[in-house]
């Protein structure tokens, strides 16, 4: 809807007053297909991106482009993503190709490049002219190091805006806030589901973002969590605060009902409307033998034990039910393998990898127990080689948050195909 546009725009302008500066935004967001910017519809004069950019069919192409475009502008007030990751791999792009950037900027020329058509590529050659003092500015700059990059190559930049960072998408932004967005803020403005846009973030400057639900904007129905008995579904107005909810969705022709798998928590209400926090996604929740563990607590453990690991930085990760493993499993129990990038370390001892298996049974005492009586094997745990999970988000086909559980084997075959260790 474009109240939740205007709503964002006006929550974004009374926050960061120079937000809203003519070419002052830069997207860093792949949409294939639909030339959208994910503040939710396109405002040229707003932002200095091509839109043609983020139709690209291929995602690295399409974020390496808009890269560019973002390198060129040094007056950038904000830098806006759909996804975190998105960001996060744009300036990881930015770490390895830095020199060929530079280069292009002061040539004033857009280079071939894998899943860049000619034609498109001459079209957005006509917006280039040769920059030579930002050239060597970005030399400068990056040489130095990467940490705070983000505001020694945009001075003016006051804040990133990111659609959705809820979930373990937060690991992205904190890894951002520690290094190439030192000293920024983030600001998540909308909270979507099912393909509908159902509430909007009213408080750019709060660390933890909290969403007015619209009433106008989508039907929407809630299943208490913890019920006793059968569970009904309530509406807005039978929303209790300090209560979680499961979200059901009718919103998309032909999709009724649509349980979203999403668990919100009721914060507080603002003129009549719940405000609420999204909890955690029940589709990526790990069983194997009914135990259940949540995808932030599972997280949590994982983050737990690289505190073990001297030295360890996790970059991503991954987790597979050995359901889908199938005969490649082998004779033994139903078990979680976890594909780990790591920063800082190569290599694993056994002990080391059990250390993760033993946090899951000290945080879960039902794992434990099936883990003492057998019924659930020791977990598996694998290092992949750098950028896989770069890899992995472009298999994915569309700009989605990462999946913690894996349940296709095309990508758990892509993600094995990137083992070292």
């Amino acid at each position: 809807p474009p109240q939740g546009s205007l709503l964002y725009l006006d929550a974004l302008g009374a926050a960061f007053p120079r937000a809203l500066t003519r070419r002052g935004t830069a997207v860093l967001h792949w949409s294939p297909g639909c030339p959208r910017a994910p503040a939710g519809w396109p405002l040229p004069t707003l932002y200095c991106t091509p839109a043609a950019a983020a139709v690209l069919p291929s995602r690295a192409a399409a974020l390496r482009l808009q890269l560019l475009f973002a390198l060129r502008q040094r007056a950038l007030h904000v830098l806006e993503a759909g996804l975190a990751a998105e960001l996060h791999d744009a300036l990881l792009t930015l770490r390895t190709e830095w020199p060929r950037l530079a280069q292009e900027l002061e040539l004033g020329r857009l280079s071939p490049q894998p899943g860049l058509p000619e034609e498109l590529r001459e079209q957005l050659q006509a917006r280039l002219s040769p920059a030579v003092a930002r050239a060597a500015e970005i030399r400068d700059q990056c040489a130095r190091g990467f940490e705070g990059i983000a505001l020694r190559l945009w001075p003016r930049l006051e804040v990133v805006v990111v659609r959705t960072m809820r979930g373990t998408e937060r690991l992205y932004c904190d890894s951002l806030r520690q290094a190439d967005c030192r000293g920024l803020p983030f600001y998540c403005p909308f909270y979507q589901a099912a393909g509908a846009l159902l509430g909007v973030n009213l408080w750019p400057a709060e660390p933890v973002p909290r969403f007015v639900l619209c009433p106008d904007w989508a039907f929407c129905e809630f299943l208490p969590c913890l019920a006793s008995k059968e569970p009904r579904t309530v509406l807005l107005d039978e929303l209790w605060e300090g209560r979680e909810y499961g979200l059901v969705v009718t919103a998309q022709p032909g999709e009724y009902r649509c349980r979203t798998g999403e668990v919100l928590n009721v914060t507080s209400f603002h003129k009549q409307c719940p405000v609420v926090e999204p909890v955690r996604r029940e589709s990526q929740t790990l069983s194997v033998r009914g135990e259940s563990i949540p995808e932030e607590q599972f997280c949590q453990s994982l983050c737990r034990t690289l505190s073990l690991w001297p030295g360890a930085r996790l970059i991503d990760y991954v987790c597979v039910e050995s359901s889908l493993l199938g005969d490649s499993s082998g004779p033994c129990a139903p078990h979680y393998e976890v594909f780990l990038e790591l920063q800082g370390l190569r290599d694993l001892s056994e002990v080391q990898r059990y250390k993760l298996d033993q946090c899951l049974q000290e945080d879960f005492p039902i794992y434990k127990s099936f883990r003492f009586k057998g019924s659930i094997g020791p977990l598996r745990l694998h290092l992949v080689r750098p950028r896989s999970f770069t890899r992995l988000r472009e298999a994915l086909g569309s700009p989605m948050p990462m999946p913690r559980v894996l349940r296709e084997e095309q990508l758990l075959q892509l993600i094995q195909g990137a083992v070292i260790s």
